[in-house]
């Protein structure tokens, strides 16, 4: 503990104390720096727990310091490193893109699930770059790439531990040096899982063939997978191997934000006592607006959450309407969902390129524009390292009333989006924006129905993790009206570049992705 520049609260010391207790069982040692090589047999999950503004964020970030002073190495979804007999591995992971996205930006190196569970094969000049700038090679001569760009490279790695970002600094993007994906078959090491109240049963038990050791963070608080019925998969560990972290912990900027969602505990609390908090609160702080209409500016980057997906269709409907969107195709700028990838299973490894790139079910895209071929899209997928690329699509816009959506155009097969301007409160879980607005009717009708989730009120668990999405700023909104936007729809934010398309050969020459 003395090595950690942070002062700990109790309950963040025991639990650091707790993990390190495990880590040190299967040979690293925090407190002395010293590592072992890894041991089979040993099957350790630890969980760590808390509401929003309880320090689990701090706690992880110091965690992984501590590992990576030990020498610890550690694996990203684009680098792993040689695999040698004294070689202790550290990954850290989260369920979405913008989840991995938000640790990154507090410099910790995290990065999907998916980018665990499928190993890249690289280039092997790219490796030889690689392996040098991790310390394990000496400088490359490499035809092509002088010596200016790898000192750019290097420059870059000192300062932030990413092979990806130093070899983009040296004018290389992924599409140049991983050439393709496959299934991970060996296991690594040790595992670190951030918004684990979002892992499904399947999910968890992958994840606990690949690594040994897995320490889960998450909120006990938040919306369970839709479909396991209100449990958490962190909730199955017993009782000693889960850590509460139950104090909150204030900051210099209060946040009124986080006071609103810590009210919610309040069993007394009634929908209409909540609401008149939430009044108070945006006359006392201009971090919360009690709003009368959804701001369609705020749509384009940051969805409305509802909980009903009539009102989500609904929004979108009138998202597209006040834009002037033409129902026959998209406009550069509207946010997209990734539905999932829909190809036959001989494409499997188009499948993989895809989904590492980050269209995974869920991922949050921008339409930056029609694509070179038929059917295909110049897409920015947001929170993604390398984001902008371009793909086969299959665009379904939903309306009320309808059953089967709209598809303004489609290739024969590839990546399927529906429309993002607003989002259920459970498909939001894991991500965080600047502005959230959510739409308060939804919650309302949620309280009236009386449903109960895990023994909590379905709609205080909804709004809580509602208006834990917001980073900085939360509109509450009262009124089923949408206001006209200020600004056309741009893509001038994103720095939208051309990106090639990835491409798979049929027997017959059509090209799908």
């Amino acid at each position: 503990m003395s090595k950690n520049v942070v002062t700990f609260s109790d309950d963040q010391a025991e639990a650091f104390d707790a993990v390190s207790s495990v880590l040190k069982r299967v040979g690293v040692d925090l407190d002395d720096g010293f590592i072992a090589p890894l041991e089979e047999g040993h099957s350790n999950v630890r969980a760590v727990i808390g509401k929003a503004g309880s320090g689990k964020t701090l706690l992880l970030a110091e965690l992984y310091k501590a590992l990576d002073e030990a020498g610890v190495d550690i694996v990203s979804g684009d680098y792993e490193g040689k695999k040698r007999a004294d070689r202790r591995t550290l990954a850290i992971l989260a369920p979405t893109n913008k989840a991995a996205s938000v640790l990154r930006n507090r410099g910790v190196p995290a990065t999907t699930i998916h980018r665990i569970l499928y190993t890249p094969v690289y280039d092997p000049d790219y490796e030889r770059i690689a392996e040098w700038l991790a310390g394990e090679a000496d400088r490359p001569e490499m035809e092509g790439l002088g010596p200016d760009a790898l000192d750019r490279a290097y420059a870059f790695y000192q300062l932030n531990k990413s092979i990806p970002g130093a070899l983009a600094a040296a004018g290389l993007r992924g599409s140049d040096f991983i050439t393709g994906w496959k299934r991970r078959e060996d296991p690594l090491d040790i595992g670190f899982v951030d918004e684990s109240s979002m892992l499904d049963k399947k999910q968890f038990e992958d994840l606990q063939e690949i690594f040994p050791t897995l320490v889960l963070f998450g909120d006990p608080a938040q919306l369970a997978p839709v479909n396991q019925a209100g449990s958490m998969v962190f909730e199955q560990l017993p009782k000693p191997d889960i850590h509460i972290l139950s104090r909150i912990h204030r900051q210099e900027n209060d946040s009124p934000i986080l006071d609103l969602a810590h009210a919610l505990a309040d069993p007394a609390l009634s929908y209409d006592d909540f609401e008149r908090m939430v009044e108070d609160a945006s006359k006392r702080d201009d971090r919360v607006v009690y709003a009368t209409r959804v701001e369609s500016d705020l749509m384009a980057r940051s969805p409305a959450l509802v909980w009903r997906n009539a009102t989500r269709i609904r929004l979108i409907q009138a998202f597209r309407n006040v834009y002037g969107a033409p129902a026959d195709e998209l406009m550069a700028g509207e946010p997209l969902i990734c539905d999932g990838i829909e190809l036959p299973a001989k494409h499997r490894k188009k499948r993989l390129d895809l989904e590492a790139r980050g269209l995974i079910k869920g991922a949050q895209v921008v339409y930056l524009g029609p694509g070179r071929k038929p059917g295909f899209s110049r897409l920015h997928v947001m929170g993604a390292q390398d984001p902008n690329i371009s793909a086969a699509s299959i665009v379904k816009i939903e309306f009320p009333g309808e059953e089967e959506p709209f598809i303004p155009f489609a290739a024969r097969m590839g990546a399927a989006f529906l429309h993002g301007a607003a989002v259920t409160i459970h498909k939001a879980q894991g991500s965080q924006w600047e502005n959230v607005q959510v739409f308060a009717p939804d919650i309302f009708a949620a309280a009236r129905a009386g449903r109960m989730e895990a023994g909590i009120p379905l709609w205080k668990r909804l709004t809580y993790v509602a208006i834990t999405r917001a980073e900085k700023r939360l509109f509450w909104v009262t009124r089923a009206r949408l206001a006209k936007p200020e600004n056309a729809l741009s893509v001038a934010d994103l720095k939208a570049i051309e990106a090639a398309p990835l491409s798979l050969q049929m027997q017959d020459d059509d090209t799908l992705i």
